[in-house]
Parts: structure tokens; C-alpha cells; sequence
């Protein structure tokens, strides 16, 4: 998998260590990891609702296939990742749900709590939840002998949520252009996309609302 890790403002000074965790927890497993931000020194500010869009835009155009992310609770990017096309994000604020989720779920997104309950040796816990994480296939079911509905069951919510869900050509003329031109001009993850996808009508339609 192509991995991206991306976080709200909120939570900037969290980045080297978040980056750092999904490389050690991920590229073990001979996936690649990219850091996205926002980073430690930037001077942009993004809200949650701005980051999830950048993360829709990453799912959506294929130039990824997961990412890692989060704010000051994780609630909030949670819900605007799922609000959002493309996207099926867990809340992984422990490492029993980070696992339950790779192994059941099997979504393409996941949110952290980067400051509720981070804590004195915070990044320990959050190392321990990447690593289980990616300990293992995706979706493969759990437990064991209930593998074959739990399966079933995740292709359902998933058909379900790609056909509640309207595509980015549907729906970015009634999105708040202040809130469009805004995480399109987040220029690691337009860049990206320009350089990585081959949905060339989401990239015109990027191209178009800036």
C-alpha cells in the first residue's frame, strides 16, 4: 500500500512523531509511506474539516491507498473524513481498535487522538496502535471462525457507503468555495495528486477550483 500520513494544524508538533511511527509500523510490511503534514513549521493553518478534504482528494483520486490521520481527539476528522466521497475512516484511539479495524473493517483511513489522553509517553501508545494496525492482512475477518460474515458484512458497509455517497464532480459546485480554494492550495497534497493519479477529470476539476 501507498500510505499517507496527514494531521490538522491543531496537532502540527505531533508530525515527526506520527510520520515516524507509521514508517516503523508500515514499511516493515513493505509498504510506502509519504508525509504530507501539516508540518511543524508551517505557517498555514488548517482545520480538521479542511485536512479531511485533502484526504478525500488523496482516496478519491487513487493516488493513495490509506491514510493516517488525526486532530485533538480524532472525533472530529473522523466524522469529516466519513462525510466526505472516497473515504471510510475508523476511530483508532487504542491499539485493540487500530486492530479490530485493519482486521475487520478494513476502510482506507483511520483518525487519532493526537491530544486527548496523549499524555506523558503519549508516542508509546501510539506506536503500539500503528503496529497493530498493519499486524496483518486487511479485512480477513476476526475472530477466526467468524471470518467469512465479518467479511461479508465489511463489503456490505462499504457498498453502502459508496452508494450514499455523491462523487467530487457531483458535489464540489455546492461546497464552500472559501473551503475548496483552501485545501487546494495545500500544495503537498495537490502536488501530489497532479503527479500520482490518473483521474485526469478529478485533477481538472482540482485545477478548476483553486
Amino acid at each position: 500500500m501507498r500510505i499517507g500520513v496527514i494531521q490538522a494544524s491543531s496537532q502540527r508538533e505531533k508530525n515527526d512523531v506520527l510520520f515516524e511511527s507509521v514508517k516503523r509500523a508500515a514499511e516493515s510490511h513493505g509498504h510506502e509511506v509519504v508525509n504530507f503534514g501539516v508540518f511543524a513549521d508551517s505557517s498555514q493553518e488548517f482545520s480538521y474539516v479542511e485536512i479531511a478534504v485533502c484526504v478525500s482528494l488523496l482516496l478519491s483520486s487513487q493516488a493513495l491507498d490509506f491514510v493516517v490521520t488525526g486532530c485533538s481527539s480524532g472525533q472530529g476528522m473522523m466524522l469529516a473524513c466519513n462525510s466526505l466521497p472516497g473515504v471510510l475512516c475508523g476511530y483508532t484511539p487504542t491499539p485493540q481498535d487500530a486492530f479490530l479495524f485493519g482486521r475487520i473493517n478494513g476502510g482506507n483511513a483511520v483518525s487519532l487522538p493526537l491530544g486527548l489522553n496523549y499524555g506523558w509517553l503519549g508516542e508509546i501508545n501510539l506506536e503500539v496502535t500503528l503496529d497493530r494496525l498493519f499486524d496483518g492482512p486487511f479485512g480477513e475477518g476476526y475472530p477466526a471462525h467468524e471470518a467469512d460474515r465479518k467479511k461479508r458484512d465489511s463489503m456490505l458497509l462499504k457498498q453502502l457507503n459508496q452508494t450514499a455517497k455523491r462523487g467530487w464532480a457531483d458535489i464540489v459546485d455546492e461546497a464552500t468555495p472559501e473551503l475548496m480554494r483552501k485545501a487546494l492550495s495545500y500544495f503537498p497534497v495537490y502536488d501530489y495528486i497532479m503527479d500520482n493519479s490518473a483521474d485526469e477529470e478529478l485533477k481538472h476539476m482540482m485545477r478548476s477550483h483553486r
